[in-house]
């Protein structure tokens, strides 16, 4: 079984920029593919953007297309999820997730972290 750990959430003005990163620990990574989500107090858990572990392919939601960038250190079983151009919007649970389907549909994940928040004021 996968453990996942996030961190690097906080308070942005709108236009900054966060780190998130997510580490991970537990059985061997190589087949899984690790994503992030976010839940806005009132809304559903919704897709961010995700990384094959191995391969490096990334997929992100249109709504963070351009602004979010994923990368992996695989020396530190570590995702990172910079967020440039932050709005107001973007302010979210944020949770990494992982699962061996490029797919990623939340109610067949594998394994979620404990989600960090990110708040973007105005």
């Amino acid at each position: 079984q996968v453990q996942l750990v996030e961190s690097g959430g906080g308070l942005v003005q709108a236009g900054g920029s966060l780190r998130l990163s997510c580490a991970a620990s537990g059985r061997t990574f190589s087949t899984y593919v690790v994503g992030w989500f976010r839940q806005a107090p009132g809304k559903e858990r919704e897709f961010v953007a995700r990384i094959t572990w191995n391969g490096g392919n990334t997929y992100y939601a249109d709504s963070v297309k351009g602004r979010f960038t994923l990368s992996r250190d695989n020396a530190k079983n570590t995702v990172y999820l910079q967020m440039n151009s932050l709005k107001p919007e973007d302010t979210a649970v944020y949770y990494c997730a992982a699962d061996r389907s490029l797919v990623m549909r939340v109610g067949d994940i594998l394994a979620w972290g404990q989600g960090t928040q990110v708040t973007v004021s105005s």
